[in-house]
This record gives C-alpha cells, structure tokens and sequence, in this order.
C-alpha cells in the first residue's frame, strides 16, 4: 500500500465513504482564513448533500474537532491533536527543536525544520528571532518545493514520477495560488528548479536568494536518518539587510553543519513502542456510546478512522495493523479499512507491514490554529459558562502587582460590572489576582509581596502583608479565590486557575456579580463547579494548542 498524490483519484474498494467525505469537510474548514464556514458554503465547496454535511458536522462537533456557531462550523483547538500525533511520532520538534533554538541563538537568526510533503515543503518548527523583517510561517505552513531552500535538498531524491507530478502541479497552478502561506509567484523559481537540486545534490546544502520574497534568504541543509536518507532539512534564515546569500553561507555553514550533525546523532532510532496507559478506554468504546445516544446525527465510520491517526504517537511512529486496531480498540477489519482510507488521502503510508503518518495531517487546520492566543482559546467557553450562570465571566493574567483582563463575556443586567479588555486592578484586592499571585513559586511571590504597597480600595480590602500571605496559602490550597467588596463596594468575584501543560498557572478566570444575588456561601455552592469545568476546558484545549506551539497569553 502506498499513499497517493491525489485524493480525488477513485478510492480503493475498501476505502471508508464516511471518512472520505468527513475529512473533505474538515479540510474546507482548515482552508478558510478563520477557520468557519456555514453549512451552504460546505456544501458548495465539497459537492456534498446538505443532509451529508449536517451530520458530518454534527459528529466532528461530538469529537470536539468543531463547535456549531450560530449557522457557522468552526474549527476548535482539539483538531490539533492530530498534527500533534504526527509531530510527536515523527520526533523531530521533541528531539531537534531545542537544537534548532540553540543555534537561533548563537547565530541571532531564525532557523526553522521542514519536512517534504509531495512535492511541497511543511514547516515542523519555528525558532524566530523578533525584528521588523522576519520569518513569519507558521507550524503546519506549505510552500511549493521551488520556492526556497529544502525543496531542492528534497528533490535529490525524486523519481521521474515525482518530477512528472510536480510538473503537472507547475501546470496548474503556476502562481502558486494553492498555498496560502506565499504571496503569489511569477513562475520564475520553477526554471531553475532542476539546476538548483543539481547543485544541492553536489554539494550537500542549498541557498535560497529571495525564492520565497523579496528580501528572505536562507541556507539549508539536510538532516540524515540512519541510512542517510534525508528526514528533514534545516534552515538559517535571514535578511538581505544583514546578509547576501553568499555572506550567509560563509557565515553560517559551518555552524549549521556542525548542529545538523548532532541532530543527525539525536535521531537515534526509538526505543520500543510504550505500553497503552492502564485504564484507558479504547476510543471505540467512545463512538459506540455516542452512536447509542445521538443515532443517525453520528457517523460511527467517521469517527474511527479519526481515532486511528491518533493511535500514533510518540514511540508509536510507525505501527503494524494490530497495533494499531489495539491501541483504537477496532477490529482488525475496520482499522485496516480506515487506514487503506487514510493512505489513499495522503495522510498515511506504509512500508510492509508498518503504518506511518504523513506530515499531510498538519493541512488538517495545524497552521491556522496555531496562532491562536489564550484569550481566543477562553472566549467560547467563557460564553458558555455566562449562558449558564447568567453573570460575567473574565480571564486575566498577572502584570507585575496587577492584573490584565485579557478576555470578558458581559452579562446584560440593568446592574452590571463595567470591565473591558485591557483593565488593569490591583492583584491584592481581586479573586484572579490571587489566584495568581498563589500561583506563583514561593520565593517570587513573597518578594513581589515585599515590593509592593496594597492600597486600601473599600473598607473591605485587606492590605496586610502577612493576612495577605495567609489568604495566598489557602488560596493555594482550596484551588479558588473568593474576593467581596475589596476592590468595589458591592462587588463579588470567584476565580479559579488556568493552567498549562507544566501545571503553572498562566491565567485565572472569574464569574462576578454584585454582592446582593448570591450570598458567599450560594456563590461558592452555584458558580464554583461550572467555574471549574469552563477552566477544565480551556485547560484542555490549551493543553493541545500549546503541545508544539507557543500560545500567548494576550
């Protein structure tokens, strides 16, 4: 089995329609500039029947792919985990991205890995050094592979069928409108395409002079597996302000061989696959359940075949048959369906009896979801919980002795709290601000307390030093804040933290209202669960987004 250039070609006669048509949908999605669009735009764009799309769209939002909006499908964080198994599998952001970001720093220029794609190039991480001019791809970007330096290092390995494909590919589309990461071309890289693998094949490295825009130039060079094939390439990027391609090269090649040569050492081949987690419940058992509760509006087929890409993962980079019916808890019938499925779209290969993912799974939204900032994240499931409680919910971060709201869901009141994004309060008289001022590690927080003068806003707020360190403690402790009348006369508040993978806590949320709905006791028994479910998710999400990406905070 071998994974095709064109997943419009007729599938196989085991191929999985639900999955085919499923993954059609989700690909619309990732292509829109916002990641939305309406059901009658799903429908023009894929030539699918309205009732198709429905339940299509019906049973990715069950998986948490996307969220309905209105008359809108929207892409959420959670589709992630799919260019996150192929990232994790394939180990190169684990493995060579600290090496990538230490020679980002000795060289002070951006330097990226990418990966081959059909005859694109993929972007698999990102070192980006901050200026005016610099590089600005995203995890998860295509470029066509004459349009910069990997492309060529690639090529040295194409067959005639692979040169034939990209020809016809130039045919097509000869102003490279089929990537949305470039600006449009003229055509003119493609004629020195074949000149510039020639060169790349001789001497090992490749430059790009402004191949992808006016004033970008970088050097690449390969990174070998074990039997020398070329896994990825690495780039040094920089600008003809700082650099010519040639002063690059001089500059910096030997550095870069040098960091290639040990990432080629770190790519030591992986330890046997790890065990399946104990107690975990297979995802088949899942897609039977919702099949039960939601009938026809759920395609069981559909969802399987998901959960077969993320049955990869790290030290599961390639995986036999059983391995992977296992993992899934499918049968060995239906898993070998989905992957012939997934082969056929480009999303897997094989080599004998081994399975592997293909960097194509990042088109599945990776890009454009990762640049997502937390507040983006929060905001949707800020909106939820506002539906729930019916009062405002925030999220903010610590700025210095401050708080920042960085995302706000109003309720409508006659009397409501007047906040927008941007705020600043005094950390000491708020629930967020103490959520994440006990937050903090011990030492940071007790000199930060130190530092700074809590003023006396009411007659309510504590400016006490050491009353404040007590109530930090047990705000620790009890995992939520409590705050009333401190910053406002007639204010309450309760927030609990957000945090990221590495269990620091980045961010706070809060539901407040004036002191007179709720008593203390009727706010903590009636707002602090689903305060802490809407944190759970956005935890969740974060969790993913965040896996090979950094997310800002505002």
């Amino acid at each position: 089995m071998t994974s095709l250039d064109d997943d419009a070609a007729p599938p196989p006669p085991e191929a999985v329609g639900p999955l085919i048509r499923g993954l059609a949908v989700l690909r619309e999605l990732a292509a829109a500039a916002d990641g939305r669009r309406s059901a009658s735009d799903l429908v023009r764009a894929t030539g699918l029947a309205r009732s198709t799309v429905d339940r299509v769209v019906s049973t990715l939002a069950r998986t948490g792919y996307l969220r309905p909006e209105g008359r809108d499908a929207v892409l959420t964080p959670r589709v992630m985990e799919l260019g996150n198994a192929y990232l994790s599998a394939s180990r190169l952001p684990d493995r060579l991205g600290p090496l990538a970001d230490a020679l980002a720093d000795a060289l002070d220029e951006s330097v990226s890995i990418a990966v081959p794609d059909r005859d694109g190039v993929r972007f698999v991480h990102q070192a980006t050094r901050r200026r005016a001019m610099s590089l600005t791809f995203r995890i998860g970007d295509l470029l066509p592979a004459e349009r910069g330096a990997p492309g060529a290092l690639f090529a040295t390995g194409w067959d005639e069928d692979a040169w034939q494909r990209w020809r016809a590919r130039r045919a097509a589309d000869p102003r490279d409108s089929g990537f949305p990461a470039l600006r449009s071309g003229d055509g003119s890289c493609a004629a020195s395409f074949s000149s510039r693998t020639a060169t790349a094949a001789e001497h090992g490295w490749s430059l790009d002079d402004q191949l992808i825009e006016p004033g970008l130039i970088a050097i690449a060079v390969p990174v070998p597996d074990a039997e020398g094939r070329p896994v990825c390439a690495v780039s040094v990027v920089s600008h003809t302000s700082r650099h010519s391609a040639e002063s690059l090269r001089d500059a910096v090649l030997p550095r870069l061989r040098e960091a290639v040569g040990a990432m080629a050492e770190a790519l030591t081949p992986p330890a046997a696959p790890p065990p399946s987690p104990a107690g975990t419940t297979p995802p088949a058992a899942w897609t039977r359940a919702s099949k039960q509760e939601l009938g026809p509006e759920f395609v069981e087929s559909l969802a399987r075949g998901m959960t077969v890409l993320t049955a990869f993962g790290e030290g599961r980079e390639e995986l036999p048959l059983t391995a992977v019916a296992e993992a899934t808890g499918l049968a060995r019938a239906t898993a070998r369906r989905s992957l012939i499925t997934l082969a056929h779209l480009g999303y897997v290969t094989s080599s004998g009896r081994l399975f592997r993912l293909t960097p194509h799974v990042l088109e599945l939204g990776y890009a454009h979801l990762s640049r997502l900032t937390l507040p983006q994240i929060a905001q949707p499931h800020l909106a939820e919980l506002v539906e729930r409680v019916h009062d405002s919910a925030s999220m903010a971060v610590l700025a210095g002795d401050q708080i920042q709201y960085v995302a706000r869901i109003p309720t409508v009141r006659i009397m409501s709290v007047n906040i927008t994004v941007g705020t600043r309060f005094p950390a000491h008289a708020t629930s967020m601000g103490r959520v994440l001022l006990a937050g903090l590690p011990a030492e940071e927080r007790t000199a930060l307390l130190a530092q700074s003068t809590p003023e006396q806003l009411t007659r309510h707020t504590v400016t006490d030093r050491g009353q404040l360190s007590e109530l930090l403690d047990r705000t620790a402790e009890d995992g939520h804040a409590m705050v009333s009348e401190e910053l406002e006369e007639g204010l309450r508040s309760v927030a609990v933290p957000v945090r990221d993978r590495d269990g620091r806590v980045v961010a706070a949320v809060n539901v407040s209202m004036h002191a007179s709905r709720r008593t203390v006791e009727q706010s903590r028994t009636e707002l602090l669960p689903p305060l802490r479910e809407a944190a759970a998710r956005i935890e969740a999400d974060l969790h993913v987004a965040g896996r090979y990406v950094r997310i800002p905070s505002a």
